[in-house]
């Protein structure tokens, strides 16, 4: 069947929308629908549905529907509108409700009212209550959104997802003291929840507090004895912490996991131990799993250690990695570091995040309605599919080169803000295709301190490894710069003295076809 026959097929057989089988027609749109999202054809689907929401104009499932196809396909603003339209037909709908809350999150418009209007239709829904909270703490309401969620919490303490919001959203406020105290009083009031211990354990190695990761371990088996979750998040502890560093075998037992993190901890272990070749056969058997992306930069840092020419293969640094001029004038990047500034209120990064010095912002950035983010976006798009056009030639079981070569779509895309003696870690990016650096505005060079101070360096591994492998090179940033590479990459930053380093990086996704 042609990749568009089933939609087209739906539209042929659209009854009257006073037709008695139209409510069943209806569950049958929906379905295609969702399978479009699920198989990232909503592209494919979307002609369809703009047919039949012209067609049937008082439809609001259909409205909701072709709002949901917009948002697949980062069309925001034109997914708002059908959102509105599918509210204005049905303004009890909570989902068409939700989705609006949503989009105008999304696109940094103000929405916890929104959410407040959705939560009216659907008070038990919980994505409802953090979708609130993210948006009050996003309109200056850390107060207000803190609250919230304790109120949520006091009557589903149980409920891990807002355990760990509420703990980060404390953090990130700038809330004095242990932020997940939450964890503590809903462990106390349900000792037998696995998960909710889990989750805690999680959180507090997330900030790598080990000790404090350590003893809610040890509380979580008194109180539920030796479950093999635990059993595992204790060889994690151990492995992460680096206190296993002279036990090579610590895993032993559980190479044939199936879970990622597993795999991925054993792979880092395993470098830390000194063993890439166990490393590089540990990774390699999890290329070709959905979890790939996970494992390249590690194959890069086995093979490197192994003198192994497949790291050369995968890397290609003098290849790969691109240096150009963004095509916005001082003007437009200049309004663009205003607005940037203005998103920039948390008083501390994510706890999972490279950030160290500084803040990165949470909604995804260039779906923004601002005139100037949609300038710059335009330009990253254009720039973005310069670099794939500019690619060598297709090659089959590479990251980068064996993929297909499609639309430019983002993964995610955020501001970074680095003052005196801020740096990234060095990191990788698992979601992305292709990465950056967009630089807005830099410290006077007076204040950055000697050269390579502020630069961008690829190659470097995480510190926490202790692999002695030296980077492949360094690139200075410079106002309206932009830097393109593999998303398997390793990079991060080197500190500077002072002053303010405002950056975007957005992760381009791989296509699907």
């Amino acid at each position: 069947m042609e990749k568009d026959a089933v939609f087209s097929d739906l539209a042929a057989r659209q009854p009257s929308f006073r037709a008695a089988d139209a409510a069943a027609w209806l569950i049958e749109a929906e379905a295609a629908a969702f399978a479009a999202l699920r198989a990232g054809t909503a592209a494919w689907a979307l002609p369809c549905f703009d047919r039949l929401s012209d067609r049937w104009p008082d439809s609001a499932r259909l409205h909701w529907l072709r709002a949901l196809l917009l948002r697949e396909e980062q069309s925001h603003e034109a997914a708002l509108r059908a959102a509105q339209e599918a509210v204005r037909r049905a303004a009890d709908d909570a989902r068409a409700q939700a989705l609006i809350a949503q989009l105008r999150y999304e696109t940094g418009r103000t929405a916890a009212a929104d959410f407040a209007a959705a939560r009216r239709l659907a008070p038990d829904d919980p994505g409802l209550i953090r979708g609130q909270a993210g948006a009050l703490a996003a309109e200056g309401e850390g107060a207000g959104a803190l609250a919230l969620l304790d109120r949520a919490l006091a009557d589903r303490p149980g409920w891990v997802e807002g355990q760990a919001y509420r703990a980060t959203l404390g953090r990130l406020c700038g809330i004095k003291g242990r932020e997940d105290g939450g964890f503590a009083a809903a462990a106390a009031l349900q000792p037998r929840n696995l998960a909710l211990w889990m989750a805690w354990f999680h959180w507090r190695a997330k900030t790598k507090d080990w000790a404090g990761a350590r003893d809610v371990l040890a509380q979580a088996r008194r109180a539920c004895g030796d479950a093999p979750a635990i059993e595992v998040a204790g060889l994690y502890l151990a492995a992460e912490s680096g206190e296993a560093q002279d036990r090579p075998d610590l895993f032993d037992g559980h190479a044939a996991s199936g879970d990622p993190g597993l795999m991925l901890a054993q792979v880092r272990h395993a470098l830390r131990c000194g063993a890439p070749d166990r490393a590089a056969g540990l990774a390699w058997a999890q290329i070709g799993t959905p979890a790939a992306s996970l494992f390249w930069p590690y194959l890069s840092l086995s093979w490197r250690l192994l003198g192994d020419d497949r790291a050369s293969w995968l890397d290609r640094p003098e290849q790969f990695i691109s240096v150009s001029q963004i095509g916005l004038d001082m003007v437009a990047l200049e309004e663009l570091g205003a607005l940037l500034r203005t998103l920039h209120g948390a008083a501390a990064p994510y706890p999972d995040q490279s950030v160290r010095g500084g803040t990165q912002t949470d909604r995804p950035l260039l779906f923004r309605h601002e005139p100037v983010v949609r300038q710059v976006r335009s330009a990253i798009e254009a720039a973005a599919r310069d670099y794939v056009d500019a690619l060598p030639p297709p090659e089959p079981g590479h990251p980068l080169l064996g993929t297909p070569r499609g639309e430019v779509m983002f993964a995610g895309s955020w501001s970074v803000r680095l003052s005196a003696q801020g740096y990234h870690a060095a990191h990788s990016h698992p979601a992305g295709w292709i990465s950056s650096a967009l630089y807005v505005s830099l410290p006077e060079p007076a204040m950055l301190g000697m050269a390579p101070a502020g630069w961008l360096r690829f190659g470097t591994p995480p510190p926490e490894l202790g692999l002695d492998l030296a980077p492949f090179s360094a690139i200075e940033p410079g106002v309206g710069r932009l830097v393109l590479f593999p998303s398997t990459l390793w990079h991060g930053t080197i500190p500077f003295d002072d002053g303010e380093r405002l950056s975007i990086a957005f992760d381009v996704r791989t296509p699907r076809f």
